[in-house]
């Protein structure tokens, strides 16, 4: 057994960006994957002429992934291209009204007040106090392992609590939301930045109000070649130092002995290691790797987050109404949240988002085409028959958007594919196809979310978005840097 040996599961982001780390560390790595791809949720397919990123499609805090380059000691311009966006998103009402929210803070206020007649410096104070909470907060619960002591005794925190008041820790997203902004459209607006870790801001807490400043403060990105090009990025990084990928080969058993892990059983071979690190769902690791070790049961029967109905549309025509990132606000946002977590079935009136990419990336479809990214919120997979409920919701989403742009869609998709949430788990091993692992609808979600370190098993450890810090690109890159700085 070589001891600078690691074996990493799954070639997510998250294990791709560990498998730099640990290699820069001087460790001998290797990965494994099921899929025949790297990149896990963060993959890409053609289909009629047309390209589809077919996951994640938001794009912020870059930083993440240059600094894997930086490390490398690489200048992260040659390798990896990106520009920021001078819009964030464009919204869409059914009565008509329009919003383009603009990247910088005061060209977003000024378009709130003229479009929706609310007081500019409002707005403004709301971004504010967004970035006072990142300020606050964002570091620790973001950058550090929140299980270890040395993590809560530092001046930040120290100041963080002093002023506990500004967090918003006892009162949901919603109620800060509307409490101070007061319009409805505005106050859904925000509201819907608990999506972002697929949680319900009638109760997740006032904290992640922070995270409009991502937009608004650090920026919207988007890489050149689209949003695969993070995953071939990282992926070509990983190889040319020297990590070995080992792709079509699952997984099926964790080794350990007497509380230490001495390797993997993989369906081709056996692999020795004193170090692993699992990018696979933290509850699937433990119910199919590890059957026979005791499991923090509290930790993983918790909520899990939503999940996504996505209807991948190549359109035979161009919506210059449209940009990069639309979104079509449902008439009950309440009870759209009301039938996701607690009725476990899609929204009637679901709000819906587009991601065009062919906008900044023309090559993405054929001339005067467009590449439409289709989603709705939906509840994780629990039973519920998918295939039934494609059709129903594919007509809801279609009236939807044709009674708010004023034309019909449908004549002009010309190429279709469909992604259900068992379709999400099957092809991502994540558990019921939840797109953020476990769900943010507690003042105490953060702190119940599982470790990065086994407290149980010495050299096992975990990465990617049903972990600490939570899912989404920025925060699963992160979750690799906290493993790496955990290994010693």
């Amino acid at each position: 057994m070589r001891p600078g040996a690691a074996i990493i599961i799954g070639a997510g982001i998250a294990g791709m960006a560990a498998s730099v780390r640990l290699r820069l560390k001087g460790f001998e790595v290797q990965v494994i994957e099921a899929n025949p791809y790297p990149g896990g949720k963060l993959t890409v397919f053609e289909q009629d002429g047309y390209r589809f990123d077919a996951g994640p499609s938001l794009f912020t805090m870059p930083q993440y992934v240059t600094d894997l380059f930086e490390l490398a000691g690489l200048n992260p311009e040659e390798k990896f291209t990106y520009k920021r966006k001078d819009e964030s998103c464009r919204y869409f009402w059914d009565d008509r009204t329009r919003l383009t929210a603009h990247a910088d803070p005061y060209a977003f206020a000024r378009e709130a007040a003229v479009v929706l007649s609310v007081d500019e410096n409002m707005v403004l104070n709301r971004l504010r106090h967004s970035q006072q909470k990142y300020e606050l907060a964002g570091h620790t619960f973001m950058e550090k392992p929140l299980h270890k002591l040395q993590t809560w005794i530092t001046p930040s925190v120290f100041r963080a609590m002093m002023q506990i008041n500004k967090l918003g820790v006892f009162s949901s997203m919603h109620q800060e939301n509307e409490k101070y902004l007061k319009h409805p459209k505005l106050v859904q607006l925000f509201d819907r930045y608990a999506t972002y870790n697929g949680s319900d801001p009638y109760r997740a807490p006032a904290v992640l109000n922070m995270i409009p400043h991502l937009e608004h403060g650090i920026g919207t990105f988007l890489p050149e070649r689209g949003m695969h090009q993070i995953t071939e990025s990282i992926y070509d990084l990983a190889r040319s130092l020297g990590v070995v990928f080992f792709f079509n080969e699952q997984v099926t058993q964790i080794n350990i002995t007497e509380n230490k892990v001495t390797g993997v059983e993989t369906t081709q071979r056996t692999l020795n290691a004193p170090l692993v690190v699992s990018n696979m769902d933290v509850a699937l690791t433990y119910r199919k790797l590890m059957p026979g070790r005791k499991a923090p049961e509290r930790i993983l029967m918790q909520e899990r987050s939503s999940s996504a109905l996505i209807f991948y549309w190549g359109i035979n025509r161009q919506f210059h109404e449209l940009g990069l990132h639309n979104i079509f606000f449902s008439n009950d946002y309440g009870q759209e949240f009301e039938s996701i977590f607690a009725g476990k079935v899609p929204a009637e009136d679901p709000t819906i988002y587009v991601n065009i990419t062919s906008k900044d990336v023309p090559a993405d479809a054929p001339e005067n085409c467009e590449n439409w990214f289709v989603m709705v919120n939906v509840p994780a997979h629990s039973g519920q028959d998918w295939e039934s409920l494609i059709s129903k919701y594919r007509i809801n989403i279609l009236h939807k958007l044709s009674r708010v742009l004023g034309v019909d869609p449908e004549p002009f998709i010309a190429t279709e594919r469909v992604l259900t949430p068992k379709g999400i788990e099957t092809a991502t091993s994540s558990l019921g196809g939840a797109l953020y692992g476990t769900s943010s609808n507690s003042r105490f979600a953060a702190f119940m979310r599982h470790a990065n370190e086994s407290s149980k098993t010495n050299g096992l450890f975990f990465c990617g978005g049903s972990v600490h810090p939570g899912g989404g690109i920025p925060l699963c890159l992160l979750s690799a840097k906290i493993v790496s700085d955990l290994i010693k």
